[in-house]
């Protein structure tokens, strides 16, 4: 991962070579970050490309710096564990509503064509696997950070939060966003560390930063992927 400076901006970038490009070109993308495609250059010239580009990158990681939302139909990416999956639309009268199916790496979904709100459906069956996935993917996390850190929740809950990708009650309860399922295992693993050292620590004291980095070293970079994305 190389690095520029723009302004009071750190641009860090991935640099993939391929000869058999004649001219550099630049991808933005939330997960996969900033990447500069180039023949053989020195990375001095691939800092100078980056730095070219600097203004439209930052605008660009501005706008991919939230969770897609929308209409679902054939040809959409669908977020899940981090990555975007082409999702195929299929109308079929064997549901009552619709279904979520995943698999071979896309997401199938059926839906009644008789319906009036497909989308509303659609939508509603997708929160149904977000939330059955999130307690299968999510609870197995929880149950590794608890050996680490040796901080176990009265219970952990699983919600479909507004605001929040996490939070820790007072009673030690550990409610963790159905839609964390979304994001790649490293920020996912954030959220569970961050809300188990709540149970030490109930506000955001130097003393709770501390214990989090206990575990997670680069935790400033992790809160700085998933602070400002959009629920």
């Amino acid at each position: 991962m190389q690095k520029v400076q723009y302004g009071k901006t750190t641009i860090e970038f991935k640099h993939q070579v391929d000869p058999t490009l004649k001219n550099a070109y630049i991808t933005v993308d939330f997960y996969e970050g900033v990447i500069l495609k180039s023949p053989e250059v020195t990375k001095a010239d691939a800092k100078k490309l980056v730095l070219k580009k600097a203004r439209w990158i930052i605008e660009k990681l501005k706008l991919v710096a939230q969770i897609p939302a929308g209409d679902v139909v054939t040809g959409s990416r669908i977020l899940y564990l981090g990555k975007r999956y082409y999702t195929r639309v299929i109308a079929s009268k064997t549901v009552k509503r619709a279904e979520v199916k995943f698999g071979y790496s896309r997401f199938t979904v059926y839906v009644n064509p008789e319906l009036k709100l497909e989308q509303v459906a659609i939508k509603s069956a997708f929160e149904d696997f977000y939330r059955k996935k999130a307690f299968d993917k999510i609870t197995k996390r929880v149950k590794q950070w608890q050996e680490t850190t040796g901080l176990k929740p009265k219970a952990i809950r699983f919600r479909k939060l507004n605001k929040r990708w996490g939070s820790c009650t007072k009673l030690n309860e550990v409610i963790i966003n159905i839609d964390a399922v979304k994001l790649p295992f490293s920020l996912i693993d954030y959220i569970v560390v961050h809300e188990l050292c709540h149970i030490l620590h109930k506000d955001h004291s130097p003393s709770f930063w501390q214990q989090v980095s206990k575990y997670l070293p680069d935790y400033q970079e992790l809160d700085d992927k998933i602070v400002g994305m959009k629920l």
